[in-house]
């Protein structure tokens, strides 16, 4: 344990393949106990670590480390206890995803929490009281209660001694798991006249170093010749039972048959081995032997319990049966979709392909109804990939045009393979901005207008408009006349066109009024160009009007 408790005791194996890190530490170590240098391994060089944003994935479950964003360092968010996340799981795997912000990358990590020897053997019962008739055969042998160590390998469970009396020793069964199943077994024949009672001690020592021991006491009660021990029906029980069952309903009725009379003769039912999750699920009746369920079941927690049954007369003698139960998965759970990253805005001139979120599923069922299908409705833009397991990534299918669409609310759906399925979806809300790929369209490609001579300074001839389908500045069009020149002077001297508006109007403050003796008719183009530098042009023509203004000359 004290080499447990040492900070620098870690990194058994990493590797990047696939995108995975695997490290190990010991169990009990400290808050904030180093595990591995993430950025290292992934070859993220420190002064860029700001920039990328490297961060554990938060999907609502207990988070059991922690990541140095300056550093890029991997510690324990808390003191981890083996036993208490793996109770009787050999090899002890915790897993993490980190997520490069910058990349949209994601990575997973594996950390195998090592055994330390922190827990000694011990037994359910410190003191258990066997009765035996006197008439007990040398030989006989009767189970006794396992021992209990949560810690796995050399420091779990590894041997049993038996103290006290001449008349008994202890015999040691290797179960169907390798468990050991201690037996007590009678050596010398019994008297009740000479000793009613006989005290033993039972120990059960672990291989740690020091190894830890427990110990119970057993009591041996001597009684008079009870010839006929209970018997089972069927030495083993097997069922299957949907995790959707109903709280009180009863699973089996176990019977054992005793063929002596009176007390010797009735029997009573009790859990005799039995895990420390299954006796807070599982209750048997002492009376009749039915066993009733007395907490929801979940396939997803544990899909399978073993309860050894034991049945004792009123004389001591018993008999044990094996019930085992396999539990069934039910479509009880919906598919969890989480968006990890995602755009809100993207230009219109984004190429096909381009990522706009990254997506995690899952779903707590097994089988067909653990199995997620991921869609988005065919007529958007938009089509998912497969990224990294139970990742997906939101992809561009084609080039957008903001003209056509402003936004886009994409729904993703996920569906299980149940019957029915069940299924959940996220909305993505994307804009789409503009780009100046649209230039100006006048209402018309040629204006015309009809303006009496001697106008007035300032009079409008007429307006010409230009739309453009871009948004904000590419959208705004200013106007301008193009250079030329009428009988030498700029064509600017005769009309001038409003920049914002496109009115035009007769200028007389530079030539004076148009006089239709010197000119019958004017041309000129107009120019519209948007905030982007996009252009179009329109023909503009003028016809002057004649006016009495001229005597006749002799």
């Amino acid at each position: 344990r004290e080499r447990a408790l040492l900070w620098c005791v870690l990194v058994a194996a990493w590797e990047a393949a696939w995108g995975q890190l695997r490290y190990s530490v010991p169990e009990e170590m400290p808050k904030g106990s180093f595990v591995g240098d993430v950025a290292k391994d992934l070859g993220l060089e420190l002064p860029a670590l700001r920039d990328r944003d490297l961060s554990i994935l938060d999907r609502g479950r207990t988070q059991y480390f922690a990541l140095h964003g300056k550093t890029g360092h991997l510690v324990t968010a808390e003191r981890i206890d083996r036993e208490q996340l793996c109770e009787s799981v050999q090899r002890c795997v915790l897993r993490c995803e980190v997520i490069v912000e910058g990349e949209m990358q994601v990575y997973g990590i594996e950390v195998e929490i090592t055994d330390t020897n922190d827990n000694a053997p011990s037994f359910r019962e410190a003191e258990t009281e066997l009765r035996m008739s006197e008439t007990t055969a040398p030989g006989s042998r009767f189970p006794l209660a396992r021992a209990h160590d949560p810690d796995s390998g050399r420091n779990s469970l590894q041997s049993y001694e038996l103290s006290g009396d001449e008349h008994f020793s202890l015999a040691v069964q290797a179960g169907p798991g390798g468990d050991q199943r201690p037996e007590l077994v009678l050596a010398k024949a019994l008297d009740r006249e000479e000793a009613a009672f006989h005290e033993l001690v039972l120990r059960a020592s672990d291989g740690g170093e020091p190894a830890r021991t427990g110990t119970a006491r057993i009591r041996v009660a001597v009684l008079d010749a009870n010839d006929n021990a209970p018997v089972f029906s069927q030495a083993e029980y097997t069922l299957r039972v949907p995790e959707d069952v109903p709280v009180g309903s009863t699973l089996v009725t176990v019977t054992a048959t005793d063929a002596d009379e009176g007390i010797y003769g009735r029997v009573k039912y009790s859990f005799h081995t039995v895990s420390v999750k299954a006796s807070q699920i599982f209750q048997p009746d002492t009376e009749t032997g039915a066993i009733t369920l007395v907490r929801s079941l979940d396939f997803e927690e544990g899909d399978s319990h073993e309860l050894e049954v034991q049945a004792r007369d009123g004389g001591g003698l018993f008999d044990t049966a094996k019930v085992a139960i396999t539990v069934t998965d039910v479509n009880d759970n919906a598919p969890e979709l989480t968006v990890s990253s995602s755009l809100s805005a993207i230009s219109e001139d984004a190429p096909p392909g381009t990522v706009v979120a990254l997506l995690h599923v899952q779903d707590r069922d097994s089988g067909a109804n653990g199995e997620v299908r991921c869609s988005i409705a065919e007529r958007l833009p938009f089509r998912l990939e497969k990224s990294f397991e139970d990742y997906y990534r939101v992809v561009t299918a084609r080039e957008l045009d903001r003209e056509e669409v402003a936004e886009y609310n994409v729904t993703v759906r996920a569906a299980d393979g149940g019957s029915p399925a069940l299924w959940s979806s996220a909305v993505l809300a994307l804009r789409v901005l503009d780009v100046n790929d649209n230039a100006p369209v006048f209402a018309e490609a040629r204006y015309s207008a009809r303006l009496p001579e001697n106008n007035a300074a300032g009079a409008l001839v007429l307006t010409v408009r230009a739309a453009d389908a871009d948004w904000g500045q590419n959208a705004r069009v200013r106007y301008r006349l193009s250079e030329g020149r009428v009988r030498g002077a700029p064509l600017s001297s005769y009309v001038s066109v409003q920049a914002e508006t496109g009115a035009l109007t007769g200028d007389v403050k530079v030539t004076g009024p148009l006089d239709y003796e010197e000119g019958k008719y004017y041309e000129a183009t107009v120019e519209g160009k948007d905030g982007g530098g996009l252009s179009a042009h329109a023909k503009v023509h003028i016809d002057i009007l004649d006016v009495n203004d001229n005597a006749p000359t002799v």
